[in-house]
């Protein structure tokens, strides 16, 4: 299959989540690509979609392009997930393999009949956590695994920390981080959470939709600490309106012997070698690492992770089953907060544990 040629498609819906971040653009520039339709229900989205694309013919249903078309991989990009798993499971159904957006779905009871639909159909999915596809990652793994900082023991992420800080940035942000955290760490097996507004203590009643349609979220000060295999812990916070202007969106890995420091956008990384600043060096030392576009660069290597995974059998740097995950380690904080105690993942209840 290396000289095949992969015909595509995208599904996106203007003024309900759009194109998502321009996951209809990640193929531009591919030679082994014909970018053969767009399906939009609005007509003057889907035109600029179609000139952005080049996209060959235009649907306004979605299941007519699926039907009238043979696709091999269909990118579903809109931002908000209410449509996700109608779009997911049409296109599994249809014989086609995905690029979808993140997150996923809203709660984890989608995301299983996503999972199993699509292992069943033998198709694969490769989700929008565009940092895990980047080179300067993939580098800052190696570098842990060679020992740079010594044996891995935990993990800190923070949020961007603004407007949308506590459970909205947890979601719409921190699932780049919790992604990231399982690509170096592996799963983790229980979630310890804590989750505040103004102060007190949420409570069910206090669950909201996030600023767009992409599941519930609670509190404006978020906290949770995780235990992955081998000992390894992270930890995670968001606070609301935090001065820097996100600059502090970030994970740091912390060794026996040393630290990594990785941005949000995963273009700057710098590395302690000494567990402490005032031990050894006393200045964080920035790495020559390949630098990348977050959402241009990653895009681009996430379909063509995408399809080597297709052409090779194997399973996409980041798939349903990681954007899964991400989400299980997000409603965890809630299953943690709401019980009051330590609580193991993967959850047994699957429904979303703000839902009332």
């Amino acid at each position: 299959m290396a000289d095949k040629i992969y015909r595509v498609g995208a599904i996106g819906h203007t003024g309900r989540g759009n194109y998502g971040h321009g996951l209809h653009l990640a193929y531009r520039g591919l030679d082994n690509v014909v970018f053969v339709a767009i399906a939009d229900p609005d007509d003057a989205g889907r035109q600029k979609a179609v000139s952005e694309s080049g996209a060959v013919r235009d649907y306004v249903h979605y299941a007519d392009m699926l039907a009238q078309e043979t696709l091999d991989i269909v990118s579903v990009c809109p931002r908000w997930v209410d449509q996700h798993e109608d779009m997911l499971l049409a296109c599994i159904e249809a014989g086609c393999h995905i690029y979808c957006e993140k997150p996923m779905t809203a709660d984890l009871a989608s995301a299983d009949r996503i999972v199993k639909k699509a292992k069943l159909a033998q198709v694969k999915i490769a989700v929008a956590h565009q940092g895990v596809y980047l080179p300067q990652l993939q580098a800052v793994r190696n570098l842990v695994v060679s020992g740079r900082i010594g044996k891995l023991l935990a993990m800190e992420a923070y949020g961007k920390q603004d407007r949308r800080g506590g459970g909205e940035d947890a979601l719409v942000l921190g699932t780049h981080l919790f992604n990231m955290m399982r690509f170096f760490a592996g799963d983790p097996t229980s979630v310890l959470g804590y989750v505040s507004k103004n102060g007190k203590a949420v409570k069910i009643d206090d669950a909201q939709e996030a600023g767009e349609p992409i599941g519930l979220i609670a509190g404006d000060f978020v906290m949770s600490t995780y235990l992955f295999h081998e000992g390894v812990t992270g930890h995670f916070v968001s606070r609301k309106n935090q001065p820097g202007n996100g600059r502090g969106y970030g994970l740091v890995l912390v060794g026996e012997t040393g630290r990594i420091a990785i941005s949000g956008n995963a273009n700057d990384v710098a590395v302690l070698e000494a567990w402490a600043p005032w031990e050894g060096k006393l200045a964080w030392e920035e790495l020559a690492v390949p630098k990348g576009s977050l959402q241009e660069d990653g895009n681009r290597l996430a379909v063509l992770d995408l399809m080597n995974a297709i052409e090779n059998d194997r399973t996409p740097i980041s798939s349903d089953e990681d954007a899964r995950w991400a989400l299980e380690m997000i409603h965890g904080i809630y299953a943690s907060h709401l019980s009051k105690e330590r609580t193991d993942l993967p959850l047994l209840k699957r429904t979303h544990p703000l839902a009332r």
